[in-house]
């Protein structure tokens, strides 16, 4: 069954938000590539929780997206799409770790797609 695996919090300063939620819950936080994305790691791999990133919002909006994790990026958009949903990006690869997509549910809720793929390129 597809789990949540990761969130992002989309948010206007990261570093501001960075500082935050290392103060207020202890979390390790670090700037990831050359980019405004920052890993977040919530906790121990071998207690319960996930983990996830703090990103700028293009549009200033405050939001958090939780991504789950498929077998297949492309037959999952297809069930959304079916299900009166909606796909808002297109596929993202992400080198060396697998694909992304973002899609919008029957209420409006914005959530990710992840599919694992070590050989993405």
């Amino acid at each position: 069954m597809p789990r949540v695996v990761h969130f992002e919090l989309g948010v206007v300063d990261p570093e501001r938000a960075a500082q935050f939620y290392r103060a207020v819950f202890g979390w390790k936080v670090e700037k990831w590539g050359d980019f405004d994305y920052w890993l977040v790691t919530t906790g121990e791999d071998a207690e319960p929780g996930i983990n996830g990133a703090i990103l700028v919002n293009k549009d200033a909006k405050p939001r958090t997206v939780n991504t789950v994790q498929v077998e297949s990026i492309e037959d999952a958009a297809e069930k959304v799409v079916d299900e009166g949903g909606a796909v808002v990006t297109d596929k993202v690869t992400i080198p060396n770790v697998g694909y992304n997509l973002f899609c919008r549910d029957t209420e409006g809720n914005l959530f990710g797609l992840h599919q694992v793929d070590p050989q993405a390129k």
